[in-house]
């Protein structure tokens, strides 16, 4: 230590050893000793560092002589110091001051470290240690000892900066220190996986951790890796390479090095080089062509790098021409595709094609024979030369196929003839193994057998060539300078050989002096001189035409030892190591042996033992390790090999001694800026030079401040350092080096400058709003202590010159708080310190902002602005800047309605500040109201005051609901009278500016007229220039400056009657000599109902007029006995109830005998719905009867109509065209003519279809309302009559539509949720039915879910049992606070207390609270958009009102463990209940398909025995069946999942049309149910309404388009099943006795057809399944092959097919397709022939469901011959409508006929009374009266379709059942039967 260092001398302990050592030196310990046994004792401490440390030292410490002993670790080489005495005084009263400390250490990370703080002082002083300012923790780890602080196993983290504070009574002083934890190198490679392939790219990285600073190197396979052309090393450190084109050589173990001076570390990875060797992963394949024919052979290659394909036939490259194309493509998985295409095959194409694929990695090759049909031959064969020892192949390529066989032979021997040799017969090939000159060279002959008694041959001639052999030999040894001859004897090999030399794998150079001679087949080499530069390995190569051998020997050459470096004199130095240099060279290496000789007198020389000290180096040369005197003498080195003779060598080594310091003082003071003189004394061989230093840097004496002198006193050299001024840089340790040619010594001095301190480091402890509380720590204190501190402040924005403080803290103070200061204000401060010295400069200057407080004034310039109906902008200023308090976080708008009924509470909203103006808008609010609104700013204090209240209005908005009360009458047959009442007050949304009136007629073809509006103010209106009689829709509106208002419901009312217009057409034409044909249209303006038309004939010679009347219905008259050849003029006058009307044009005719062919049907314009009959009627007449021929234009040219099953040609000459088609439109020609003339017609047919799907958009969108707009598609002929907008929230399943009227193009939806999306489709219906549904569009209405400010604290206050939380900070997001939910429990307990409100208060109160207790809390608020929760947790006080300690570990733990152990109770609960649940599901779904099995059995048993059961298949959800039917009687419900469409079906002869809205029966047999007893009738009833539904949007039901899918056209989302959304759920009730309802799965089932005897099925089920959505166009809408259809239409379609005569003896089969949403098996039943059966199977085709019939075998025609003869299908009725339009459609079916038998099916023929299943509301159609009776004929002008089947006809076709039986019962409706079956349908 420095105060005992003028008294103990302690010699230099490293050894500066030579660089031989330099690894050894670095692990140097010392190990210090002492002489005395009693230093052993506690008051003696030795450190790691070497300092001895004596404690409470005595008088007789200073009577010992103290040394160092240090001993080498290794070498356990010792060394003593010079000696050092202690003198020991009185001790003096003095403060601390530090004897042994550290400025920096290092260490690694597990070690041991011990950092050495000890000072001297009166009384002892205390310690106290500190970690970056911060007192170290207790901890195991560390340790103070005696001597410092001793860390255990030290970890990374301890690096920092240590602090050893020191003190006793009489001061105080600290040590400082940094201790840095090194890791040690750590390095990993990554990939840790690396697997390439040839050619490809691989890249690693090394990450070192550990150091930041290091030495990085990558090696492969040991071989260090260099940056090259495909190698680049990226990085700071090297730590990226990248290797490009990997060749196969790459591949191994790949490292990468760090190293950071001692430590290095390494790590590695495999590269595995996948083999890129190309492989032919499929190829072609042998066959047989013929000529002409396209052969296309294919080689599919992998490998990498992708390789190069070349194809080849018998080993001849193809080359590329008109017949032969080659191309290849690259697959996505890398792989090459290489084809061979020849276009043009040819008997020479045959043969042995091969691929070839070749890259970097290797060669791969595939060939195959293609035979060529056609003459065989073979292909010329060239000669080969085969090598002696080798396998040989011969080919013998023949082309051209068939051929027998290929055989080989030599000298007309058959081959193989010995076990060398083998002959491949299949392609010709002969192989020759280990050829043998003597047998194997020769002809060989090829011989191909073409027919049994053809053959042809060809011959090859193979020669055989012997490869050269070496005798071996080898090299003897040789010393340099002797003479070699080395032979090379080639022994056998054809001539002529070539024989060459190489040296070490190259040509011997000319340089070497080597002479070779060469003779024939032998070879030498001759070296006259030999030296050391002849070694190596010399090959002898002999060459022939068959090969080349080598065979190679080693020679070596000896050489005697020479010197390379020779001994030569040397000085040592005394203590130092040296190395006496002696190396040799010679081969073998020489030995070198050292001998020494002590002294400089004659040498005697001795071996030298080798020991610690003296050791023998690799390279020979002598170390010694420690040089001592008596080292000094002579040294020989000897070196010896045992060649030649030995050499050896003297020299002598002379010890010198070093220089060595003897006085100077430990430590001194001084004051800083005065002169300090420091004195040191050194001794030693002259001469000695004295060097001062610094903390290790030289003192340059010409420096100004420093001034060195020196002088010799006796044998001593006495140097003086002089310091003027002195500064506080000069602190520290001097030292003072005695330097001469041997050696060097110091001695350290400690010299302290005393000055004022540094400024103290100031940190702030605390802010709050009106006071900061500082804390500092004191820096350098200027190694004097500290008097006392000066504290001083001021506001930020003022100067020094006015600052305020406070002087004389105490200087064992180290904070202090400064009061009454500004909220949210920001102040500078500053700090002095004092000492003896003086005063410190200023500290840090400290900026500090004070805590905020809540604002003291309101928001300013508040102002509303309406910019909506439902909207208020509210914009403001924020508070005045001095009034804030801090930032303006937020501002609360709070917002009332004045209105009636109000209650006058605010509702609050929470907006973020964004800058001192602030724009806010408020939504959903009421139209045209008037509303309070005042505003409140919030910083992080809380809120301040409120702005005052300002008042606005809402804008008006369109009226929300339509004017009340409308009613209509006509008044005149033009005029129609309206009055209605004004819209409620609260509907106006505004100030009402009148009505608005809209009204269009509905003409009698079904089409709408042109919309038409008026505008007036007064509740009623006046509509006049009116079409007569005609029917009018009306809707009214009111508006308001907004615009229009939602339109009332439409009203129906028809203008009166009036005389009628003349009629449209008349035409006469004469029939005979004297009866006369009158034809006529009815009037264009009927205006009334027509009662009759007349007929008037007038003669003009004699002028006599006849009147004739007709029926309304009749337009054509006979006129009988007229005179011949006469002329009449005629005309018709209509009349309806108002009288007659306006004659029509005067026709004048003449009867005549001969009278030609006059067409009496008119030309025009016939409109029909599709799907329709239509007959186009050509009513015709002449003397004699006209021929009809009909013609339809196609492309401007009149083809004859085809006449099929769809179109025939009546009698009376009508064209009929059945389920007519978009198709069939165009213009009909009829052609009347007989012998004297003929007549034509043209009727223009056109065929109406359902319109388009709209175009469907989103306007506009609120927080309550969603505004849709569209366009109108194409109307599909018809004019659209309405649309239907159906709407659904986007989680939900349930769907609501709306009637929107034809004329509007937007609606607006009002009422909806805030912040929800919503889903629409909008359907367009003209008077055909409904059109496609649009596509699925979706929108979300304005508003978001709640939200708590971050800003806003939670807890207001707390107490010790009542909690006040803060709830301003929740935001509703726009949308209403639907529900508050509030749960609290004290912490660790699991029972919630719960406060539940629909509202949301400023401020929410928790009473009846336990005190010190703390408490979990829990929050959820939600509204429409969604929910938010918060979760806190709080502590209420102690009774005292203070805090209580915060949650501890222990506690924490403990409450854990309580919380734990409630949870594993609840976890065995929850488990318990699941795998209860569990077994209860199991045991259900047991019981459950055991019941459903015996249901299933049940049924179809009951069904066989029961005759009089109906089966309903109604859209209604659990309907009721009628009350008709006993009530003792239970249903069995089945619910059937299926989509609804119109069904098509084709025919060969005829087609008819099914409408899947009407009533059918249907039978026993499409169940699959067969009945061998004919008395028994079993009847199911299929009842439903088309357009009724339970779940899911509007089913598009008309738009039945082939190959469509109504309900598959949608985009939305799916919900939460997988069940299709769409889907409608039929039931198909049974009713049966004593059997207890039970309903199916969706997967739903019906029985299942079953042969005689087989058992039933559980799974038997029927389904049917959608297309696929393909638009097509509208040309093509209606096809004759598929349609959407659901099983009951498969059902009637089924029943139609079996009315077909002339199928009367046919096997049914239907197939079905089971497509469902669960998992479901399909099973096949049997088939019973000639009897009704369902097969279930698998279609060809996926959604295809058909049935076929087969003809019955001939053996089997007797079994059928007494079944009945099925009776033709009437057609269906004349509609306009799609019949669920019209309401009457059941009724009119339900009409009881004659013969009706009420005991079966009367209530499926009454619409359904027991419950009304809701449907989306369907505009109704105009009104119109029924016909009066049935219409027979066309009607010019209306559309039609075969004629309707009246009660009559069905009765009548009962009585018709006695002698043929029919399909049909008494009602018309199918019944049962076992006619076979004998027509083809498809239904998709």
């Amino acid at each position: 230590p420095p105060a005992q260092s003028p008294y103990v001398r302690i010699r230099k302990n490293v050894v500066e050893d030579i660089k031989a050592l330099q690894e050894l030196n670095k692990m140097l310990t010392l190990l210090v000793c002492l002489f005395f046994s009693f230093f052993t004792g506690l008051r003696f401490i030795i450190t790691s560092t070497g300092a001895l440390y004596i404690l409470d030292v005595q008088n007789e410490d200073g009577l010992y002589n103290y040394r160092c002993v240090t001993k080498h670790k290794y070498t356990e080489e010792t060394r003593l110091s010079n000696g050092a005495r202690l003198f020991v005084s009185d001790p003096v009263n003095s403060k601390p001051t530090i004897l042994d400390g550290f400025d920096h250490r290092e260490t690694m990370a597990s070690q041991k470290v011990e950092l050495p703080c000890k000072a001297s002082g009166h009384p002892s002083p205390k310690y106290r240690w500190l970690k970056d300012k911060i007192p170290l923790e207790p901890d195991s780890r560390f340790q103070q000892t005696n001597t410092g602080l001793l860390i255990e196993n030290t970890r990374p983290t301890d690096t920092g900066s240590y602090i050893c504070e020191v003190w006793n009574n009489y001061g105080s002083t600290e040590l400082v220190g940094h201790l840095n934890i090194k890791q040690l190198l750590r390095a990993v490679v990554s990939p840790r996986k690396v697997k390439g392939s040839v050619g490809s790219q691989v890249s690693l990285s090394c990450s070192v951790t550990g150091s930041d600073d290091y030495e990085l190197s990558w090696y492969r396979n040991g071989e260090i890796i260099n940056p090259g052309s495909n190698i680049r090393i990226l990085g700071r450190n090297r730590e990226n390479l990248m290797v490009e084109g990997m060749a196969k050589s790459d591949g191994g173990a790949f490292q990468c090095f760090a190293r950071k001076g001692k430590m290095s570390a390494q790590d590695f990875v495999q590269v595995i080089l996948e083999d890129g060797t190309p492989k032919i992963t499929s190829a072609f394949s042998e066959k047989v062509v013929s000529p002409n024919e396209l052969v296309s052979l294919m080689c599919n290659v992998k490998g990498t790098p992708l390789p190069t394909i070349t194809w080849t036939l018998d080993d001849d490259p193809i080359v590329k021409d008109g017949n032969h194309r080659i191309s290849q493509i690259i697959t996505s998985e890398g792989n090459v595709l290489s084809y061979l295409n020849i276009s043009n095959t040819q008997v020479r194409d045959g043969g042995v094609y091969r691929c070839a694929a070749n890259n970097s990695a290797g060669v791969v090759t595939y060939q195959a024979r293609i035979n060529v049909r056609g003459p065989a031959s073979i292909r010329p064969m060239k000669n080969i030369t085969a090598i002696a020892g080798r396998d040989t192949f011969i080919h013998c390529r023949v082309i051209g196929y068939p051929y027998y066989s290929i055989k080989w032979y030599k000298n007309s021997n058959l081959i193989p003839f010995n076990h060398r040799q083998r002959a491949f017969e299949n392609n010709g090939t002969l192989m020759l193994s280990d050829v043998q000159k003597e047998i194997d060279e020769g002809e060989y002959t090829c011989s191909v057998l073409l027919q049994p008694q053809l053959l042809i041959s060809q011959s090859v001639h193979v020669t055989v060539k012997v490869p050269p052999f070496i005798q071996p030999f080898e090299i003897q040894r040789f010393s340099i300078g002797q003479r070699v001859f080395i032979p090379c004897v080639v022994v056998s090999g054809d001539l002529p050989i070539t024989i060459t030399w190489q040296k070490d794998g190259r040509p011997i150079p000319a340089s070497l002096g080597v002479s070779i001679d060469n003779l024939d087949f032998t070879s030498s080499l001759r070296i006259s001189n030999l030296s050391l530069i002849h070694n190596g390995n010399y090959t002898c190569i002999a060459r022939n035409d068959a090969a080349a051998v080598e065979h190679q020997s080693q020679l070596i050459v000896r050489v005697p030892p020479r010197f390379v470096v020779q001994p030569g004199d040397q000085d040592g130095i005394y203590g130092k190591a040296v190395v006496l240099n002696c190396s040799a060279e010679g081969y073998p290496v020489p030995t070198i042996v050292w001998n020494f000789s002590k002294g400089p007198d004659v040498p005697i020389f001795q071996p030298i033992a080798l020991n610690g000290r003296i050791q023998l180096l690799i390279n020979g040369s002598l170390l010694i390790k420690h040089v001592l005197e008596e080292d000094s003498g002579y040294y020989l080195c000897k070196v010896s090999n045992d060649v030649g003779a030995d050499v050896s060598k003297s020299l002598y080594f002379t010890v010198k001694i070093p220089a060595m310091v003897t006085s100077y003082p430990n430590t001194t003071l001084a004051t800083q800026g005065q002169k300090k003189e420091v004195i040191c004394t050194a001794h030693g061989e002259k001469p000695i030079i004295v060097r001062w230093e610094k903390e290790d840097r030289i003192i340059n004496p010409e420096m100004s401040r420093y001034v060195v002198t020196t002088k010799e006193v006796g044998s001593e050299v006495v140097s003086t350092l002089q310091i003027l001024p002195t500064v506080r840089e000069d602190s520290g340790f001097f030292s003072c080096h005695a330097i001469n040619s041997y050696g060097e010594d110091r001695g350290i001095i400690q010299l302290t400058v005393q000055e004022p301190p540094d400024p103290p480091e100031v940190e702030i402890r605390e802010v709050r709003e009106r006071s900061i509380t500082l804390r500092w720590t004191m820096g350098f204190d200027g190694n004097s202590p500290i008097t006392g501190y000066d504290i001083e402040y001021k506001n930020k924005t003022d100067s020094w010159d006015s600052v305020q403080g406070t002087k004389g803290v105490s200087p064992h103070l180290n904070q202090a708080t400064m009061i009454d200061l500004h909220p949210s204000s920001t102040y500078n401060i500053r700090i002095y310190a004092n000492n003896q010295i003086g005063k410190s400069k200023a500290s840090n200057e400290l900026t500090i902002t004070t805590d905020e407080a809540a604002p003291d004034g309101p928001p300013q310039d508040v102002q509303l602005e309406p910019i909506s109906s439902q909207s208020i902008k509210v914009s403001w200023k924020a508070p005045k800047k001095h009034l804030q308090n801090g930032m303006i976080r937020r501002y609360q708008i709070c917002y009332r309605e004045y209105s009636t009924g109000s209650n006058f509470q605010f509702n609050i909203i929470n907006v973020e500040s964004t800058g001192d103006s602030e724009v806010y808008t408020l939504d959903n609010l009421k139209k045209f109201t008037q509303y309070g609104v005042v505003v409140q700013a919030y910083n992080r204090a809380g809120p301040g005051p409120s702005s005052q209240q300002i008042i606005a209005t809402t804008l008006e908005d369109v009226p929300s609901r339509p004017p009340e009360n409308v009613v209509a009458s006509a008044t005149s047959s033009e005029t129609i009278s309206l009055s209605w009442s004004v819209p409620p007050k609260e509907a106006l949304n505004g100030i009402l500016q009148g009505y608005r009136v809209i009204y269009w007629a509905n003409l009698p073809d079904g089409e709408l007229g042109e919309i038409k509006n008026v505008t007036t103010s007064q509740p009623s209106l006046e509509l006049d220039g009116l079409e007569k009689y005609t029917n009018y829709s009306i809707q009214v509106l009111a508006f308001t400056r907004a615009g229009d208002g939602v339109r009332s419901e439409q009203i129906f009312t028809r203008t009166k009657e009036d005389v009628p217009g003349p009629t449209a057409g008349v035409k006469a034409a004469a029939a005979t000599a004297s009866v006369v044909y009158v034809s006529w249209l009815p009037p264009l303006k009927l205006n009334g109902i027509i009662r009759k038309y007349t007929i008037f004939c007038s003669d003009t010679f004699p002028m006599v007029s006849s009147e004739f009347e007709a029926s309304p219905d009749v337009f054509f008259y006979r006129v009988p006995n007229l005179s011949r050849n006469r002329k009449y003029s005629i005309w018709v006058v209509a009349a309806t109830a108002a009288g007659r009307g306006n004659a029509s044009e005067i026709i004048t005719v003449e009867p005549q005998a001969k009278a030609p062919a006059r067409i009496l049907t008119f030309s025009g314009t016939v409109t029909t719905p599709w799907m329709r009959d239509i007959v186009l009627p050509c009513k015709a007449v002449g003397d004699p009867s006209p021929t009809i021929k009909w013609q339809k234009d196609s492309n401007g040219s009149p083809t004859a109509v085809t006449i099929d099953g769809r179109r025939s040609i009546y009698s009376n000459g009508s064209f009929v065209i059945r389920t007519v088609k978009a198709e069939d439109s165009g213009y009909y020609t009829c052609v009347a003519s007989n012998n004297w003339g003929s007549d034509e017609i043209t009727l223009n047919l056109q065929v109406q279809v359902p319109p388009d799907q709209p175009r469907l958009t989103v306007s506009k969108t609120t927080s309550s309302s969603i505004t849709l707009a569209w366009i109108p598609g194409d109307n599909g002929g018809s004019s659209i009559r309405g649309y239907i907008l159906q709407y659904s929230e986007d989680n939900s399943e349930q769907w609501g539509s709306f009637p929107i009227s034809p004329s509007e193009r937007s609606y607006r939806l009002e009422n909806l949720k805030c912040g929800t999306w919503y889903k629409f489709t909008l359907t367009a219906q003209n008077g055909v039915g409904p059109g496609r549904i649009s596509e699925i569009i979706e929108a979300k209405t304005h508003g978001k879910e709640p939200q708590f400010s971050k800003e806003q604290e939670l807890f207001a206050s707390i107490n010790t049992t009542l909690v006040r939380l803060n709830l301003i900070g929740w935001n509703d997001g726009g949308c209403p606070i639907t529900t508050f939910t509030l749960e609290y429990r004290p912490l660790g307990t699991t029972v919630w207390t719960t406060a539940q409100r629909t509202s949301l208060s400023k401020s929410y109160i928790l009473n009846d609270l336990q005190e010190a207790t703390w408490y979990e809390l829990q929050m959820r608020v939600c509204n429409s958009a969604g929910c938010a929760e918060k979760q806190a947790k709080f502590a209420t006080l102690n009774y005292d009102g203070s805090t209580i300690p915060p949650l501890i570990k222990s506690d924490v733990q403990g409450t854990e463990g309580m919380a734990s152990n409630e949870g594993l109770k609840m976890m065995v609960t929850i488990s318990c209940i699941l795998v209860g649940v569990v077994l209860l599901f199991v045991l259900l779904l047991i019981v459950r398909r055991r019941r459903r099995e015996q249901r299933l059995k049940r049924l179809r048993g009951e069904t066989k025995r029961n005759r009089n059961v109906i089966f309903f298949c109604n859209l209604h959800k659990n309907t009721r069946t009628s009350d008709t039917l006993n009530k003792q009687q239970q249903t069995l419900r089945m619910h059937i999942d299926i989509p609804r469409a119109q069904l098509l079906i084709e025919e060969r002869d005829t087609m008819e049309t099914i409408d899947d809205r009407s009533t059918v029966l249907l039978t026993d047999a499409d169940f699959g149910e067969t009945s061998k007893q004919k008395s028994s009738t079993v009847t199911h009833t299929v009842h439903y309404q088309s357009l009724s539904q339970a779940t899911g949007p509007l089913v598009d039901v008309s738009d039945a388009r082939p190959g469509t899918n109504p309900t598959a056209r949608r985009n939305a989302k799916t919900g939460p099943t997988g069940r299709n959304r769409y889907a409608s759920q039929w039931t198909l009730n049974r009713p049966h006795p004593t059997i207890s309802a039970h309903t199916l799965t969706t997967d739903w089932r019906l029985p299942t057809p079953r042969a005689t005897g087989s058992v039933d099925k559980e799974s038997d089920s029927y389904s049917v399944s959608p297309s696929q959505d393909t638009d097509r166009a509208r040309s093509s809408m209606v096809s004759t092959e598929s349609a959407s259809s659901t099983y009951e239409e498969l059902a009637r379609a089924y029943e139609h097919a079996k009315m077909e005569e002339q199928l009367r003896h046919a096997k049914f089969t239907i197939t079905e397709c089971f497509i469902s949403d669960t998992s479901s098996e399909q099973l096949t039943a049997g088939t019973n022939e000639y009897t009704d059966s369902l097969t279930s199977s698998t279609p060809s085709e996926s959604g295809i469901c058909r049935f076929t019939a087969s003809p019955p075998k001939p053996q089997d025609g007797g079994r059928v011959m007494n079944m009945a003869v099925p009776k033709a299908h009437r057609p269906g009725e004349l509609m306009h409508l799609p019949p669920y339009l019209r309401m009457d459609f059941l009724l009119n079916r339900g009409i009881p006929g004659p013969s009706r038998d009420l005991s079966l099916g009367q209530a499926c023929l009454e619409p359904q009374k027991s419950r009304t299943v809701k449907r989306p509301a369907i505009l109704e159609p105009t009104p119109m009266e029924a016909p009066s009776r049935e219409v027979q004929q066309w009607q010019p002008g209306t559309a039609s379709t075969l004629p309707q089947r009246e009660g009559a006809d069905l009765g009548q076709a009962a009585k018709m059942s006695s002698s043929q039986e029919s399909l049909l019962d008494s009602r018309g409706h199918l019944k049962q039967g076992n006619n076979p079956y004998a027509k083809s349908y498809t239904l998709v």
